[in-house]
């Protein structure tokens, strides 16, 4: 017997976590382009979950209740990773502890002496332990953190929810 309450519960909270990961590579994508932001390395790295999550969200609007239960768990799981990173990443740019060595910015060796001064005038060099904008007194890092964490528990919590529901709610014998 199919319990159509979990199955709403759990495609609105596929749904959640499409939007929400959509809506914030989108916004990091804008900032990157429309507004001049380069991203550093770890940036980079922090929108990785997302993508995972955005096909597994779609998935879990189409597929089966178990299925998608899966789907919903395998995003949490990669989410819950990406707010890792966003702590790792806004403790760095407080100080808390150094970021990684080898994040900074960097291109493809020029050919010659006038194309490595063109570089060297235009590259602006983004470090992964300097904020480049906060929003609340939160950095990106930190806000990346938040969301991420909010979509994990969104997408947790339906992910183990509903099949408990739907157990609980059958007769015993």
């Amino acid at each position: 017997m199919i319990d159509e309450i979990a199955l709403l519960r759990l495609k609105r909270a596929a749904l959640a976590v499409l939007i929400g990961s959509v809506l914030t590579v989108g916004g990091a994508l804008v900032l990157e382009h429309g507004y001049g932001y380069s991203p550093c390395k770890l940036c980079l790295t922090e929108r990785l979950p997302y993508y995972a999550a955005i096909p597994l969200a779609v998935a879990g609007l189409f597929l089966p209740e178990r299925l998608a239960r899966l789907a919903l768990g395998l995003a949490a799981a990669g989410l819950l990773y990406g707010a890792g990173l966003g702590v790792y990443h806004a403790g760095a740019e407080w100080g808390f502890w150094p970021g990684p060595t080898d994040c900074g910015g960097g291109s493809a060796n020029p050919a010659d002496l006038g194309s490595f001064r063109d570089a060297l005038a235009n590259t602006r060099v983004t470090d992964c332990s300097t904020a480049a904008l906060r929003i609340v007194g939160l950095s990106l890092a930190g806000w990346n953190a938040v969301i991420a964490f909010a979509l994990a528990s969104v997408a947790g919590t339906a992910a183990l929810s509903s099949g408990r529901r739907a157990r609980s709610a059958a007769p015993r014998r």
